[in-house]
């Protein structure tokens, strides 16, 4: 049957409870989408975290998933973390280092509950027996998503769950929950400092500072119109998917070739906006990416200027204010654009 449970939450701590920070944010989540909370250390991301697995109570607002009342301390409602039907991926996924991976999936759940179902469903049938310290990043981390997913929750909570592994696993595990996200019916939350991480992950985007909404949004949205001078350096790197074959990665129609050749499949660019330069001409020589394109919008952030282009590939470059008057840039200029094979990080998505 499929869960028609959404999260609705508004997030209150004060000063006076949490030695000074305050937190203040609203979070909607419908049944079947991944929104990301996204931010810097410090911001309220594991708070949120707290406050919504029942780890810690409100000061003020509320918690509601699927429209019982989990935290309310105007009418005294507090729902133990244990009755609450939310199941936590945590950053360092807390596996039990004498328990085998077995028994850290089945721990907490009755006899009844089928581990060995949720062991295959992540590919763990074959580490059953293994102890944490005898698992790769990746496998912590598929246990740590299974021990989550056999309670059958109501809302899935994942606090940085990339962030512990390297870049090989990181690709891999990636992926895995890219799979187990769409299969999970209720409400996911995603906690993140990797804007690739959210990009790739989530439906929409919040970005959190200093215990605030910023920003909310697709991923487009944040890229191409941050509205802080944060959300312009978070967003700055031009994240794009693709498809890969022999160093060249397809965009859309648009080809933009890469160092890497040995890359295969779906892939995630990663544009520097100071890597693109401008020109009022075609570039001379032969740079293995060069097009002509439009401007869409300049915006100014102190000694920088951001240029959106458009097609045939939107992206976000990043000059001086000397060089947009030497260019005679505005919004609806022609310009070229060039940017160097070797410039462009590309892995698999």
């Amino acid at each position: 049957m499929e869960s028609t449970v959404s999260l609705q939450a508004r997030l209150v701590t004060r000063p006076v409870a949490n030695n000074g920070f305050e937190l203040d944010i609203e979070l909607n989540i419908p049944s079947g989408t991944t929104v990301a909370l996204l931010g810097p250390n410090g911001a309220g991301k594991s708070t949120a975290v707290a406050l919504l697995a029942g780890l810690r109570p409100l000061d003020e607002g509320s918690v509601a998933l699927g429209g019982r009342v989990l935290d309310d301390p105007d009418a005294g409602i507090f729902v133990a973390p244990e009755d609450r039907s939310v199941g936590v991926v945590f950053q360092d996924y807390v596996l039990f280092p004498h328990m085998t991976v077995a028994k850290n999936v089945a721990f907490g759940v009755s006899q009844n509950a089928n581990v060995e179902a949720f062991l295959d469903l992540l590919g763990l049938s074959k580490a059953a027996d293994l102890k944490p310290d005898q698992l790769s990043g990746g496998q912590a981390q598929r246990v740590a998503l299974a021990r989550a997913l056999i309670t059958e929750p109501d809302l899935l909570l994942l606090d940085e769950p990339l962030s512990a592994l390297d870049v090989t696993t990181r690709s891999e595990a990636r992926r895995v929950l890219v799979d187990h996200l769409q299969a999970f019916a209720g409400p996911r939350l995603l906690i993140t400092h990797d804007p690739a991480e959210a990009f790739l992950l989530a439906d929409e985007i919040h970005v959190i500072e200093n215990g605030r909404i910023s920003q909310v949004g697709s991923s487009e949205d944040i890229r191409l119109r941050p509205r802080t001078a944060y959300v312009a350096d978070l967003a700055g790197a031009n994240l794009i998917l693709g498809e890969a074959t022999d160093g060249t990665v397809v965009v859309g129609d648009h080809p933009v070739q890469v160092a890497n050749r040995d890359l295969a499949g779906p892939a995630l660019l990663t544009i520097a906006p100071n890597a693109i330069s401008l020109h009022q001409n075609r570039p001379e020589g032969s740079p293995r990416n060069a097009w002509r394109t439009t401007v869409e919008q300049l915006e100014h952030y102190g000694d920088r200027v951001r240029i959106q282009t458009g097609a045939p590939l939107a992206l976000t470059a990043e000059v001086t204010p000397r060089a947009v008057e030497a260019l005679g840039l505005h919004r609806g200029s022609d310009v070229w654009i060039s940017i160097k094979a070797t410039e462009i990080g590309v892995e698999a998505a």
